[in-house]
């Protein structure tokens, strides 16, 4: 199985629900996947409130008394892009720095599920964007969207993104965590149109989870249509 690289289209679209899914996918198919979290902003530690792999590693019973700083390369207070997060505590981001841990954190493990921040243009320093890491990674986005108005632009903009630096997409799982689901109908068209044109697999949609320690087995059919073919 080879490394994942989880992008969004925009910030806040749910990269951190979709790890966790295949996280969780992963163990049920008998993998050893390691969840990587490149850069972390908003939060004063790992262990923050707010911090995604202390997310991931309560929910996650086989992550259950391992440390989820572990899964942190960098964490800085301000919610902000990482570059001006990073500015802002006098810091600067070491791209390169940022790869070797990846391989050297991932070592053992597979596959490696390493979530990004923000969208793919997110300035890391002054030159190098996340898609940058994503290339140099060599792992194959996964990409989050949002399932409703607006998502066909952004994402299809994603995919053109990625093509344009020779990332081939493993595929694309819509994320509809509002309380008011995306009407059945937009989603289905959103799905046909976005593969007709992108040539991306849509595996479908990640509904609003109230509960986080229920099974999420229902969703594996959908990550199967991305891993089995």
């Amino acid at each position: 199985m080879h490394n994942l690289f989880i992008v969004g289209t925009d910030t806040g679209v749910g990269k951190t629900v979709l790890s966790l899914a295949l996280m969780h996918y992963m163990y049920a198919r008998n993998h050893k996947p390691c969840y990587l979290k490149l850069v972390q902003t908003g939060c004063r530690n790992p262990y923050d409130t707010d911090s995604d792999a202390r997310f991931i590693y309560r929910y996650i019973d086989e992550l259950k008394g391992r440390d989820c700083a572990d899964a942190v390369i960098s964490c800085f207070r301000e919610p902000k892009a990482p570059y001006f997060a990073a500015r802002s505590e006098g810091a600067e981001i070491d791209p390169d720095f940022l790869i070797r841990e990846i391989s050297r954190r991932g070592q053992g493990y597979s596959p490696l599920v390493i979530e990004g921040a923000g969208g793919l243009m997110v300035p890391l320093t002054e030159k190098v964007m996340m898609i940058d890491l994503v290339a140099k990674s060599g792992a194959k986005p996964v990409i989050a969207a949002r399932a409703g108005l607006g998502t066909i632009n952004h994402t299809l903009l994603t995919v053109e993104a990625l093509k344009n630096r020779g990332i081939e997409s493993q595929g694309i799982v819509f994320v509809d965590p509002l309380e008011r689901p995306t009407e059945s109908r937009m989603v289905e068209d959103n799905r046909m149109i976005i593969e007709k044109i992108a040539g991306v697999p849509v595996a479908g949609v990640i509904p609003r989870i109230v509960n986080f320690r229920r099974s999420m087995e229902h969703l594996f059919p959908m990550f199967d249509r991305l891993f089995i073919r």
